[in-house]
Parts: structure tokens; C-alpha cells; sequence
């Protein structure tokens, strides 16, 4: 099903993340692809520009023990998907951080590939 496929490109997404694998994000992320990051106050437009907001946050920041994408909502029309949820970001010290986050996807030679993301700290 069209609706399992887009979710596990999300999901897949952050088991990359978690990893540490930044290649594995970047595979799940159509080259042109844009991204409002929690964390950046410009539009990213560019693989280099996504580097950079990456490489900006601070390495002695809040231990993250996990994230987990929750509360999904897919809506699938043809080569379009829509995905929103919420994103709970667990640390070992304080609350979860939890981001509203929309992304759209596109299907492209039978793959789903991520074309934006939208990402609002709640």
C-alpha cells in the first residue's frame, strides 16, 4: 500500500538519524528537495545549505536518547504524499521535545523521495 510506503520513508528517515547516518537521510531526500528546519530561520534550498545548518549544531548540546514519529496522518494522491505528525525527541536530562512536521513526498522511478519538509518546535 502507496500509505505504508510514504511512512516508511519517514520512519526510515529517523532510523537514519539515530544512526548517525547522515547518507542515509541524504538517500531518502530528493536532490532539490527544501526543508524548514526547527533550528534554522532561512529556507534551506541546497544539499550544501542542509550541511551547514547539520554541521552549525553544537556538539555538547542535550543527550538524545531517541525520536519518534508519532500520530501520523498520510494522505496519498497519485506521485504526491503528504505526511504529518509530530516528532518526540527524548533527552536523558528534561522533557521531550515534540515538532509538529509536514513533509511531501513524490514518487520517482518507484521510489518515494522526500521533496519538503516543514518543521515546527511546539
Amino acid at each position: 500500500m502507496s500509505r505504508d510506503a510514504v511512512w516508511a520513508v519517514i520512519t526510515g528517515m529517523y532510523d537514519a538519524y539515530a544512526r548517525g547516518d547522515r547518507a542515509g537521510i541524504d538517500r531518502l531526500l530528493h536532490p532539490e528537495a527544501t526543508i524548514w528546519d526547527s533550528a534554522a530561520p532561512e529556507l534551506i534550498t541546497s544539499r550544501a545549505q542542509l550541511d551547514a545548518v547539520r554541521d552549525a549544531r553544537p556538539a555538547g548540546g542535550p543527550a538524545e536518547t531517541g525520536v519518534h514519529p508519532l500520530d501520523e496522518v498520510v494522505d496519498v494522491w497519485g506521485e504526491t504524499a503528504l505526511a504529518r505528525y509530530v516528532l518526540r525527541i527524548d533527552f536523558a536530562d528534561g522533557p521531550p521535545e515534540l515538532v509538529r512536521t509536514t513533509a511531501v513526498l513524490r514518487r520517482a522511478d518507484g521510489a518515494w523521495l522526500i521533496v519538503h519538509v516543514h518543521e515546527n518546535t511546539i
